[in-house]
């Protein structure tokens, strides 16, 4: 099988000192690519570095809403320089989080709608993270005008109700290994709801490892294996022909230049 991680932090401390054995370890379990999601500018830059040095490793660039407050004046142009880099194939991952609420939710509404427009001038998809702030993410979304084929919900946690409404506007979801936890069942029940091909799979390493190695501190990109094979079953196909879905969706929602 040939798998793509769509959204993986391969600039976390836990994973960068160890990089190539991490890498090493996902392609001998599938992995064929790897989309390193960023955080803020410095992520950003950094995940270019090591998408540069890496044939299988793609990036990202945007500013999560934890670090929307944390913004300097000239972030956007940043961004865009980032987003230039030949390597980058998405804006991400912004969004809107109202769990922590690390950033004023003014301020991270401002910030999301922002990189949104951006994308949208320079024709990037976007990576969209939501935590409890479902429909003001929605609302910011609808405002900008995006079209709704640039958008991915990462790692989605929503049910079936959440899912017709992100559905309706066409976006794509992925779903990492919280999909494969024994609580999960209206996840799993959503994911059954999603077209061939509009579904991705990650594994938002080092986070969120998935079951059976729940118990792994440090998740890594060779687990996306295991999302794939839970979520074969929820859909009722194969391992092989969900990973042949989900990796052709990821060439072309990122545009990957890869022979996947």
């Amino acid at each position: 099988m040939k798998l793509i991680d769509t959204h993986c932090h391969l600039t976390d401390d836990r994973l960068k000192p160890g990089l190539e054995g991490v890498l090493s370890r996902a392609g001998e379990a599938g992995g064929v690519a790897f989309i390193c999601a960023t955080a803020h500018i410095a992520d950003s830059a950094e995940a270019a570095e090591i998408a540069g040095r890496h044939k299988q490793v793609w990036c990202t660039a945007g500013v999560h809403p934890h670090d929307a407050k944390n913004v300097g004046k000239d972030y956007l142009e940043r961004l865009k320089e980032l987003a230039a880099n030949s390597k980058n194939v998405a804006i991400g991952e912004i969004g809107l989080d109202y769990h922590y609420d690390f950033s004023p939710r003014d301020v991270q509404r401002r910030i999301f709608a922002e990189q949104l427009a951006l994308a949208a001038r320079l024709g990037k998809p976007v990576a969209v993270h939501t935590r409890e702030a479902f429909d003001d993410t929605l609302a910011v979304i609808s405002e900008s005008g995006i079209a709704g084929g640039q958008i991915l919900f990462h790692s989605f946690t929503g049910g079936p109700d959440e899912i017709r409404r992100v559905l309706n506007i066409g976006a794509f979801v992925s779903y990492s290994g919280i999909a494969t936890f024994n609580s999960a069942a209206d996840i799993r029940a959503g994911a059954a709801l999603v077209p061939d091909d509009r579904v991705l799979i990650e594994t938002d390493a080092p986070y969120l490892s998935p079951e059976p190695v729940r118990k792994m501190k440090i998740n890594e990109p060779a687990n996306v294996i295991h999302v794939a094979e839970c979520l074969a079953v929820v859909r009722r196909t194969t391992p092989k022909t969900f990973a042949e879905q989900t990796t052709a969706n990821a060439v072309r929602f990122f545009a990957l230049d890869t022979e996947a």
